[in-house]
């Protein structure tokens, strides 16, 4: 019957191991009952609080293909395992032990590595994935708004462009006369210095008539 029991518990854990993003390894020594359901409370509905023996705890870890958490397993062990976010659930241990010094972090796993005290620590630090998320969107929103913005504002600007490309034609057309002026000009000349040379000429031939 025990070794039932045993083995149903280790298959337990096992799953517990597989379905959680995390786990904190804690010794509870010295708590009351009364303390643990306090602590179990303040982790939430997304945090299990097991009390468990170390050796049905190894064997439910190897089992579940977690390593490196044989050195953490040595006294009254309890595990937080953690199915929400691991940030919240490291502040809430965080925050109960400041209360409660008897509750001591070991340590914990998460992403495949066994974390340290201060592994654990640090996580508590960490934002939750709402709040991050949230920042995320908010910058998003900011980035779009003035993506909105730049494109909002492209129609404007390829109209003042066409204005300008439409003045620049229409400044070239009427230069263009202007420009053909001079030729005319010189055109006229030479006719002028033409016309005066044929009357030289014309008079340098009849001169020798006269003579005579």
């Amino acid at each position: 019957m025990v070794k039932a029991q045993s083995v149903s518990t280790v298959a337990d854990l096992a799953d517990q191991f597989r379905n959680s993003s995390a786990a904190v390894i804690t010794e509870y020594r010295g708590l009351t009952m009364k303390q643990i359901t306090a602590l179990r409370r303040a982790l939430g509905t997304t945090t299990d609080y097991t009390v468990a023996k170390n050796t049905l705890v190894k064997r439910a870890a190897a089992d579940a293909g977690v390593e490196g958490l044989d050195d953490l397993l040595s006294g009254p062990t309890a595990i937080a395992f953690v199915k929400g976010e691991p940030s919240e659930a490291a502040k809430a241990i965080r925050e109960f032990a400041k209360g409660n010094p008897l509750l001591v972090v070991k340590g914990g796993y998460l992403d495949g590595k066994p974390l340290q005290p201060a592994d654990v620590n640090k996580i508590a630090d960490l934002e939750s994935r709402e709040v991050l998320l949230a920042k995320f969107a908010g910058a998003m929103k900011g980035n779009l708004s003035k993506a909105a913005y730049a494109f909002s504002a492209l129609p404007s600007q390829m109209a003042r462009l066409a204005a300008a490309l439409q003045e620049q034609k229409a400044s070239g057309e009427a230069a263009a006369p202007a420009d053909a002026a001079p030729a005319a000009d010189a055109t006229s000349d030479d006719g002028v210095v033409n016309a005066e040379q044929n009357q030289a000429e014309a008079a340098s031939t009849e001169a020798p008539a006269d003579l005579a």
